[in-house]
């Protein structure tokens, strides 16, 4: 039997500079806390944590002072800034720079937008944490919509600046942008609707590449967290183009029926994922086979 590991899965830069800067601080300390979960991959996450990471909610971050606090790759709110410089709290900031950059335009836009009443409308995730920040840099006035029921409910009346979070689909985006295009048109104000696509091609390439990676093997083990946004996405692509893919999170979920009679098999993941989880996934494979 062939296993393949898909070398285009795995941790985005991100990812693995947020990862890597919270070991550089646990190389000299004995912990380190993170503000939520590093990363959206429970079996990282618990390595981590034998090194001395653990994770705060935020409504434990008031309570915090005098301390040292990890900021993951998605990104804060201002207020997490403020927080901080009130509790006299060392921030690691590990803020993907794709989003940091992100965040900054929207923060412009917002500051000038009350010239025309536009409004701030994000692509995204209703709760996520990278949508959390983003709306936090127009004071929680940003419009998140999540698909094209919730841009129905757009007032098309008036000014639109469409962004998206970093880890949705371009089509997706597309879709969108395609139909609020058309929405202002009928209303003549098609001068009055301005989009970025703000989607981080790093992530985005990877639906055309791990699709063309399942369509060449028998079965696709994707291995993710059940957190992960991305790791959906990518995993519904997956079965899309080959029904006899599986989800797990770790290697034990995997049944040795799916390996029978089977001659390839293909391991992907999310940019959540680990490579050594996914080279577990391997090595179990490798052991149903003996």
């Amino acid at each position: 039997m062939k296993i393949e590991i898909d070398q285009g899965s795995g941790f985005c830069h991100g990812v693995t500079t947020a990862i890597r800067k919270a070991e550089e601080e646990l190389a000299v300390s004995d912990s380190l806390q993170s503000l939520g979960d590093i990363v959206h991959n429970d079996q990282e996450v618990h390595r981590l944590s034998t090194l001395g990471l653990s994770a705060v909610g935020h409504a434990d971050l008031e309570q915090l002072h005098d301390t040292k606090l990890l900021l993951r790759a998605h990104g804060e709110p201002p207020e997490t800034y403020a927080i901080a410089r009130r509790n006299n709290i060392q921030l690691i900031d590990a803020t993907c720079p794709v989003v940091l950059h992100l965040q900054k335009r929207i923060k412009t836009e917002y500051d000038a937008s009350g010239e025309d009443g536009r409004q701030i409308v994000i692509y995204g995730k209703n709760g996520h944490a990278e949508v959390v920040g983003l709306v936090g840099q127009t004071q929680g006035t940003a419009i998140v919509i999540e698909d094209l029921e919730d841009a129905r409910r757009l007032d098309f009346t008036r000014p639109i600046s469409l962004y998206s979070q970093t880890t949705k689909s371009l089509e997706g985006f597309q879709a969108i942008v395609d139909y609020i295009s058309r929405q202002m048109a009928e209303n003549g104000l098609s001068d009055r609707f301005r989009f970025f696509d703000t989607i981080c091609r790093q992530v985005a390439n990877r639906i055309p590449h791990i699709r063309e990676f399942a369509q060449r093997h028998d079965i696709v083990i994707f291995v993710s967290g059940k957190k992960s946004s991305n790791g959906r996405v990518l995993f519904k692509v997956c079965q899309t183009v080959n029904p006899r893919s599986y989800i797990v999170e770790h290697e034990d979920e995997i049944q040795p029926e799916w390996l029978e009679g089977v001659d390839s098999v293909g391991i992907c993941g999310a940019t959540s994922t680990p490579k050594w989880l996914m080279e577990k996934c391997r090595d179990a494979i490798e052991r149903m086979q003996k």
